[in-house]
């Protein structure tokens, strides 16, 4: 026998009589979140792209231009992200922007380290635990709090970006701008995916502003092909492009906080003093080992890096990597370790400035150890109950995170790389349009209810807090530690399943990078197994429910964009459900 197939083998007896010792019924949790409104518009095939010195993978071919353009002129990995960022405020609005926030992993190949910046949106001042609570104390309905100045926390991304440039950037903050407004000022052609989400949007028309820029006299979203200038949006660079600050005070930051209090539904208490006193942050990075490789992700307030290192911590201990890919128990160890890691993330995790969030003991061996011994080969457990963590009594978050957001991953000529997730989080956020940028509904990311049975939950609204995040920028390095892989996506709650099914099928299963991102998605979030409709083979659903899991198949609309080293160079790839193109030179 191999020296794999020997430890395959120990281990899968190790994990057996583990399990045989530890079986117990599990309690129901409350409802997983719900599923978000930015949905498919189909899927295309893309070649990988090969590059010997940088490469840039994004959710469009506009932004990975941009990108481009910056490395052309000496710029790095940083100003080539900020460049591509506001083009896909333009070209995507939908998905991100400057009214809203992000998470950025960045690698500085001379010093060897990785610096985590959190940009994401913070509650007003004036803003209690009880905001999305309605009569009866019911959580209130989900139309009812997104569309509207409610929802709207203050925006993160444009001070996560010029922190991060003021930190690593190469070019002037200015040059950074020009090619989005170049865009802003001679138009772009429609996509037939934004031509798809403006048509099916119900709520973006009751926006004057979005109604005069996106849709025909008749109501109609703008047809594909017609060339969608943004002249409004072209003066706002112009104002930034003299500094970042201009967001913060002044004409632009008194016409966000107009536009929020004036909404005729649900006007917003978001004030001026709230936008100039917003501080991006420079957090410490969550890196841990899988298969000899160092993976690197976000930390609270993202969910992400404990929830990812979480998964891969338990299939680490399951015989998961000894099976084919797609086989029904590689899919029922993935669905189950997704089921443990999501009710932890569920019941724990949360702003730590505000929560003392146990991240340690979460991801201790220990803890681990425990946890994995839940997972059976021959049954689901169907909901897992979140583990018993010392001194941390919660209850369970309640908030229905949207898959309204996008993500770009770079290395430049260097070795320096970004890895960039950013949202407005619902498809067009709030729906409020000022100066031809949409603003965030990322308040709806708090948990609805603030407590539960007598137990307060972490992710409740507070003034000033962040609410917690799905969103995942990954860095891996490989185990002579130089830099392997970057990536991350879109998707909601979704988003960390779906980086960590890209990791196993990078990692476990050596594929290729393009490969790795046409799999059908698969987990769970400890709900229902899902399977990525039309995409996962009819008999995988029946051989999961010969295994009792309660299977969902569902489209699921993810955005990774993905760069992984080989011998020579970079090999990018972009996800075919979406729109984006990977690039190098």
């Amino acid at each position: 026998m191999s020296r794999k197939g020997k430890t395959g083998s120990l281990l899968a007896a190790r994990f057996f009589v583990c399990c045989a010792v530890s079986l117990w019924s599990l309690p129901a949790l409350a409802q997983e979140a719900t599923d978000g409104p930015e949905s498919a518009s189909g899927w295309q095939e893309k070649p990988p792209a090969y590059a010997q010195h940088a490469m840039v993978a994004s959710a469009n071919a506009h932004a990975t231009d941009a990108a481009l353009e910056i490395l052309a002129l000496g710029g790095n990995a940083i100003d080539a992200a900020i460049a591509a960022q506001f083009v896909l405020n333009l070209v995507e609005p939908q998905s991100s922007g400057i009214g809203g926030g992000g998470f950025l992993l960045y690698f500085d190949a001379r010093t060897r380290r990785v610096a985590a910046y959190d940009g994401r949106e913070t509650a007003p001042a004036t803003a209690t635990a009880e905001r999305f609570v309605a009569a009866g104390g019911l959580p209130l309905a989900w139309p009812d709090a997104v569309a509207g100045g409610k929802s709207v926390g203050v925006p993160g991304l444009l001070a996560l970006l010029a922190l991060a440039h003021a930190r690593h950037g190469h070019l002037r903050w200015a040059r950074l701008l020009r090619p989005a407004l170049r865009l802003a000022d001679e138009g772009f052609s429609v996509s037939p995916r934004l031509h798809h989400l403006l048509q099916v949007d119900p709520w973006l028309r009751a926006d004057a502003a979005a109604r005069h820029l996106f849709y025909q006299a008749d109501g109609a979203a703008l047809p594909v092909g017609a060339r969608l200038a943004n002249p409004l949006f072209a003066e706002t660079l112009r104002q930034l492009a003299e500094g970042p600050q201009a967001f913060y005070r002044g004409d632009m930051a008194r016409d966000v906080v107009a536009a929020i209090a004036a909404h005729p539904r649900a006007p917003g208490d978001l004030s001026a003093q709230d936008l100039a006193g917003y501080r991006a942050l420079e957090r410490r990075p969550i890196c841990r080992r899988y298969r000899g490789y160092r993976v690197c992700g976000m930390p609270p307030p993202s969910s992400a890096g404990v929830t990812l290192m979480q998964m891969l911590g338990l299939l680490e201990r399951t015989p998961f990597a000894q099976q084919a890919p797609l086989s029904p128990l590689a899919v029922h160890y993935f669905a189950e370790a997704g089921r443990l890691a999501y009710a932890d993330r569920r019941r724990y995790l949360a702003d730590p400035d505000f929560v003392a969030v146990p991240v340690q003991p979460l991801l201790a061996t220990p803890y681990l150890d425990r946890r994995v011994c839940l997972i059976l080969a021959e049954r689901s457990m169907g909901r897992a109950a979140p583990g018993e963590i010392a001194g941390a009594r919660r209850a369970d978050n309640s908030s229905p995170e949207q898959p309204g957001t996008t993500h770009l991953s770079i290395v430049d000529a260097h070795g320096n790389a970004v890895a960039l997730t950013s949202s407005i989080e619902s498809a067009f956020g709030s729906r409020l349009m000022v100066r031809g940028f949409l603003l965030n509904n990322q308040l709806t990311d708090f948990s609805f209810l603030p407590s539960r049975d007598g137990q307060l939950v972490a992710n409740r609204v507070e003034a000033g807090k962040r609410p917690l995040s799905s969103m995942a920028p990954t860095l891996v390095f490989d185990r002579r530690d130089r830099l392997y892989a970057v990536l991350g996506s879109s998707g909601g709650t979704r988003i960390i399943n779906d980086v960590a099914q890209t990791l196993t099928a990078l990692l476990d299963w050596r594929m290729a990078p393009a490969e790795a991102l046409a799999l059908p998605h698969y987990g769970s979030r400890n709900g229902p197994t899902e399977l990525e409709q039309e995409r996962a083979p009819q008999a995988l659903a029946g051989s999961l429910r010969a295994l009792g899991h309660r299977v969902e198949m569902r489209t699921m609309t993810s955005g990774i964009h993905l760069i992984v080293r080989v011998e020579s160079g970079w090999l990018g790839a972009a996800d075919p459900r979406r729109e984006g193109e990977a690039r190098g030179y």
